[in-house]
């Protein structure tokens, strides 16, 4: 995955003002972008306070491999959705998110932790959203730590939401809510 810009803004300086500005880069993901040396200026590194003009070309690339250390795991996925940013799973219920102490090999992340490989993408699992290990619903998966920023940020700013839907099936009483507690009472 690859992000571009072409400088049209004069309050831009240097490199790392486009950096943090336009695309939001965290200072962490700066330092291992700059490590990588996964950031460019007319197709060429250059350093975090290099100055810019108008009309340069800014490229950061987020293709650098990292170390994922969750154990890999085959599983079924339900993949609704994937593209060069993310992968959006369904997951069923009884599978946690995580791996634990009682989950180590069997959660929803060591069977992404697999299929990362199967694919060949060396990136840390990265969790966007999570649910509880009973509930079914989309989990989504960045691919890198630029998206999972991004989105973390959506989240933050309500752009991005979580929505849940409870299915019941049963007959129920009426009752009636006590404001007094946190509980129902029946009428």
């Amino acid at each position: 995955m690859e992000l571009k810009y072409i400088n049209k803004n004069p309050n831009y300086k240097y490199l790392r003002d486009v950096l943090t500005k336009e695309f939001h880069i965290s200072k962490n993901l700066l330092v291992k972008l700059k490590n990588e040396k996964s950031f460019f200026l007319n197709d060429k590194f250059e350093y975090l306070e290099k100055k810019i003009f108008i009309d340069d070309v800014i490229k950061v690339r987020l293709d650098f491999e990292e170390e994922n250390s969750i154990v890999k795991s085959p599983m079924p996925l339900n993949i609704l959705f994937e593209d060069e940013s993310m992968v959006i799973i369904d997951k069923p219920p009884f599978i946690p998110v995580h791996p634990s102490l009682n989950h180590y090999t069997d959660s929803l992340s060591n069977g992404i932790s697999y299929y990362f490989d199967k694919i060949g993408l060396n990136k840390k699992i990265r969790v966007v959203n999570r649910l509880d290990i009973n509930t079914t619903g989309i989990v989504i998966f960045a691919k890198n730590q630029y998206v999972q920023e991004i989105l973390k940020i959506q989240k933050e700013k309500n752009i991005f939401k979580k929505i849940y839907i409870s299915i019941l099936e049963r007959i129920f009483r009426k009752r009636k809510w006590n404001y007094r507690s946190t509980y129902f009472k029946k009428k």
